[in-house]
């Protein structure tokens, strides 16, 4: 991965020699437009893989096709999440990793100082590194009330397929976002670790959230390694024993490490019950009281 370059101009200005960082003028510009036309693409790619997917081969019945409202409300929360974010913190994961390398900060930097950590080398230490902060940071918001009161909008969708993967508050969002641009600045990850990271981190979340099954050898085989739909399926079970489990997003490692791996359900994964029990009826379903769900009394 290639360094950033830092571009520095000395003007002056009665008589003083004022440093003008252009960096993020240009720099910063120029890798954020390429960041996000790729993570759109492989977003897009993805998502209509996935949809054609469940569309054909749906696992359990085809929530979105019985209710197309249910798509409307969690792609309106996506809409609503890139908008606020935009206009808000906009790509503060790139600039922390900017940032962090431009001042030496973090321990990979520090590392790769000490003893030349080879670069696809730290990349890769980066990937794994922020994969497991985003497992703690998932797991948290199942523990921290005030971080669960945002988070059950995810999990009080009642169906499960690909367009729940983008049922997000957003202002869980952009809590997200700063959590993983500190991570970023701690880590001292390279730019392009950041935008690689966040790529398979939306990919794999609407991989994982599929209607979609796997052989059952198969599904077993890739579990060794990442998390599948019918893993991760458990995770979105009405029973708390389940909600509270499986919360890796790309690893599954982290489960199994740090003892909240639960195999399978206690009922036919086929027919359980998802999402949350006091938000089912079909009012509590609309946009406007997903969004009002976190500054509820209940």
């Amino acid at each position: 991965m290639g360094k950033v370059l830092y571009c520095f101009n000395i003007i002056d200005y009665d008589h003083k020699d004022t440093i003008v960082v252009t960096t993020l003028v240009f720099g910063r510009n120029m890798m954020d437009q390429q960041a996000g036309l790729l993570r759109l693409g492989i977003f897009a790619t993805i998502l209509v893989v996935m949809a054609m997917w469940e569309a054909f081969m749906p696992y359990r019945p085809a929530g979105g096709l019985r209710n197309p409202g249910r798509w409307l409300t969690n792609f309106g929360l996506l809409l609503m999440g890139a908008a606020l974010t935009r206009f808000t913190i906009g790509a503060a994961m790139i600039a922390a990793a900017i940032l962090a390398g431009q001042q030496g900060w973090g321990v990979i930097n520090q590392a790769e100082n000490l003893i030349g950590l080879p670069e696809w080398l730290s990349g890769l230490i980066a990937i794994v590194a922020l994969d497991c902060a985003v497992y703690w940071q998932h797991r948290l918001t199942h523990i921290v009330p005030v971080f669960w009161r945002f988070h059950r909008v995810h999990h009080c969708d009642i169906e499960f397929d690909v367009s729940t993967a983008v049922r997000f508050h957003p202002f869980e969002i952009v809590a997200s976002a700063i959590y993983k641009s500190a991570f970023v600045i701690l880590l001292g990850a390279d730019p392009w670790a950041v935008v690689i990271y966040e790529s398979m981190l939306s990919g794999f979340a609407l991989f994982n959230h599929g209607n979609v099954h796997l052989p059952g050898g198969f599904d077993r085989l890739l579990r060794r390694l990442i998390v599948t739909p019918d893993m991760h399926r458990v995770h979105h079970s009405s029973l708390i024993g389940e909600t509270n489990s499986n919360y890796g997003n790309i690893l599954s490692v982290w489960d199994r490490l740090f003892v909240s791996y639960v195999d399978h359900t206690k009922t036919n994964d086929h027919d359980m019950q998802i999402g949350l029990e006091e938000f089912r009826d079909k009012r509590s379903q609309s946009l406007w009281s997903v969004l009002w769900i976190p500054f509820r009394r209940s």
